[in-house]
């Protein structure tokens, strides 16, 4: 479930040698997008354009065969499509670019031969670069202050805890197996990164042109971005600075720090979240995004602007009841660029102090590579030029520029060269009316290749997990495999979906899953009425929260052949006493703690059904995820083969909740998905 990030797997190439007979069964004409092209996709990524607006620097991303995991490397383009080339030499890794506020550097994060995470320096006249650090841990939130002679960042700092027990040493060349875990902290362990080291990230000063770096912030809290104050006598930055931090996640305040003193004073004082901060380029306005908490499933997240003393704090836009995401100042101080999703779309938009918002480009989108998730990113220059990832239903993230007055223009074409010579599945929207309460649903099509209006199709419903997220009109790998496959595939947005306001998202408050099972079977149903998909060739699957709908929905009807439920939530109970955010699910999700609300829990919870379950059911997660632990699956797997219905479980060691960063992963899934669904095929 992306309930706070997602989370990025492992495995190993050889899942790739077990791929079951029954995904096999022809070969795919050459025209088809197969499960090998999955390694040539690329990807742009972290746009950053110069402050004079002529250059963009991006992170150009793709998949590396040989040793099976991601790679990214930093591209430069005009900001007029010319001039594309590489930044730095073939296969070395870099990400995280930041220009100078004179435009004439460019610091970003690459590795060193030994593996290490550093901060290095790049003169664009010349090409020059030099290692600026010498760093223990990783760096993070990049900002250059406003005259160019200081970074901020972030870094992990450690901390030393003495132990409860004093063991005697091994004898020389023993073996003792590994150290034994002592844990004591709320969160003591993240999906992707594991069981977490003891300590707390930072703020950190380095002079630009090298030297030793100055930790500017401590004590036992998490300090989030820096961002510098005009005058570059303070840093602003969010964080959750109370002494129970551990037990209100969303407590969460803006932040100053004086640079020279360290002295810390909270701007903020609302129950709820404050992030995000951007000062105006007078320094009088502090910019944020957040919400007053009610302990809600689903709540807006709002724009705020306050004075610098964290007085007048007032929202901007109203009435605009969409998430406002990575507010931006324009240079003459009026306005903010803000990002926001709307209705299966992701837009950049200004928004005037005083005024109404004037949308500037859509369509962005394309981080998402196995399924067609929203997510983008973007990045605006002095003259009000912005550079963002475009994302569609026939290509990952491009390239492209927008401003005021003129028409979006895309820069690159990073797939043409894979993506245009493979027929890949169309995409349709649709529009429907839930048949629990006539509310409107918004939906996607993907037909086959080759796709005849005369034929039956098998079809899959898709549905995405959060369940507090979007999909929308993007490319997705494991959509094309599935059409490739020959299947119509259905996924849409139902209620409990972002994208369509507070009210739309928050349906599902203490009642999930429960009625957006009905949104999803009218979908099914209004796709099923066009003559073109079989009733009785039906196939569902779904990841995380979707995994935890499609275990519900073969526990609350037969009208499948065959399921994949991907790492799901089977029984709430255990659920939130094991993932890895023991203060969140509980207060938001449900009424109280489970052993307060047992009925509430058991009510919701997909184990509860199991005696119904006939549909074949296929289980899949990875053996490291924290997020929706493997326990969650193997309960399905077991009361399923307790009851004899055709039952498999597929395990990805090393794998956490996502699956993204190790092709193979990728892969893998989508293999064993259609070889269930072919097993069970009409």
């Amino acid at each position: 479930m992306r309930f706070i990030c997602r989370g990025i797997g492992t495995a190993s190439v050889a899942l790739l040698m077990a791929v079951p007979a029954s995904a096999q069964k022809a070969p795919l004409p050459a025209d088809r997008f197969t499960m090998r092209d999955v390694f040539d996709l690329e990807w742009a990524a972290e746009p950053q354009i110069s402050p004079d607006g002529r250059r963009i620097v991006f992170a150009r991303s793709g998949y590396d065969i040989m040793k099976d995991n991601q790679r990214s490397t930093l591209w430069v383009i005009g900001s007029d499509g010319a001039d594309l080339r590489p930044l730095l030499p073939a296969g070395r890794e870099a990400g995280s670019p930041r220009w100078s506020p004179d435009g004439t550097r460019l610091l970003y994060v690459s590795s060193t031969p030994d593996g290490h995470a550093e901060l290095f320096l790049r003169w664009m006249d010349t090409g020059q670069e030099t290692n600026l650090t010498r760093l223990a841990e990783s760096p993070g939130g990049l900002a250059w202050s406003p005259d160019g002679a200081w970074i901020a960042f972030t870094m992990f700092v450690p901390e030393k805890v003495a132990p409860l027990a004093e063991l005697p040493t091994p004898p020389p060349g023993a073996n003792w197996g590994p150290p034994i875990k002592f844990i004591e902290g709320m969160n003591y362990r993240a999906d992707g990164a594991g069981y977490l080291p003891t300590g707390k990230r930072h703020i950190f000063l380095l002079p630009a042109d090298g030297g030793t770096p100055r930790q500017l912030t401590g004590g036992p809290y998490d300090d989030g971005a820096p961002r510098w104050a005009p005058d570059g006598r303070a840093l602003i930055f969010p964080a959750n600075r109370t002494p129970d931090a551990d037990y209100n996640p969303n407590e969460t305040e803006i932040y100053e720090v004086s640079v020279s003193d360290g002295a810390v004073k909270a701007l903020t004082h609302r129950n709820g979240p404050d992030g995000s901060p951007a000062i105006s380029p007078d320094g009088k306005l502090i910019a944020y995004t957040g919400f007053d908490d009610r302990d809600q499933w689903y709540q807006v997240t709002h724009l705020y602007v306050m004075n610098r003393d964290g007085s007048g704090s007032r929202m901007l836009a109203p009435k605009l009841d969409r998430d406002i995401q990575e507010p931006a100042w324009s240079r003459d101080g009026l306005g903010l660029y803000v990002q926001y999703d709307d209705q299966g779309d992701t837009r950049i938009a200004y928004l005037p102090l005083t005024g109404e918002i004037r949308p500037l480009a859509q369509g962005l989108g394309g981080l998402s590579l196995d399924r067609p998730y929203s997510g983008a990113a973007y990045s605006v220059s002095g003259d009000g030029r912005l550079a963002y990832t475009q994302g569609g239903p026939d290509h990952l993230a491009d390239l492209a520029v927008a401003r005021a007055g003129a028409a979006p223009q895309r820069l690159t074409r990073l797939n043409d060269d894979l993506l245009g010579q493979k027929k890949l599945g169309s995409l349709e929207e649709i529009w429907y009316k839930s048949g629990f309460d006539q509310r409107r649903i918004q939906g996607w099509i993907v037909k086959p290749p080759g796709f005849d209006p005369a034929r039956k199709y098998p079809m899959i419903l898709e549905i995405h997990g959060g369940p507090s997220a979007m999909y929308g009109p993007f490319f997705g790998a494991d959509i094309q495999l599935y059409g490739a496959a020959g299947y119509v595939i259905l996924y849409t947005n139902p209620r409990g979906s972002t994208g369509y306001g507070e009210e739309f998202g928050n349906l599902i408050h203490h009642d999930y899953p429960d009625h957006d099972y009905d949104d999803l079977m009218t979908g099914v149903d209004s796709v099923i009425g066009r003559g073109y998909v079989s009733p009785d060739s039906l196939y569902v699957t779904g990841g995380s929260g979707g995994g935890v709908l499609t275990a519900w929905i073969v526990g609350h009807t037969h009208r499948f052949r065959a399921a994949v439920v991907s790492k799901p939530v089977i029984n709430w109970t255990s659920f939130v006493l094991t993932s890895d955010a023991l203060s969140l699910y509980s207060r938001y999700w449900f009424s109280g703690v489970p052993w307060e609300h047992p009925e509430e829990y058991l009510r919701r919870s997909p184990l509860t059904y199991v005696d119904s379950v006939t549909t074949p059911t296929m289980l899949f997660t990875g053996e490291v995820d924290w997020r929706t632990p493997s326990a969650e699956a193997e309960q399905f797997y077991g009361a399923l083969k307790i009851r004899k219905v055709p039952t498999a479980m597929l395990r990805i060691p090393d794998a956490s909740h996502g699956v993204e960063e190790h092709p193979s992963n990728l892969i893998a899934k989508a293999a064993y998905i259609l070889g269930w669904f072919n097993r069970y095929r009409s």
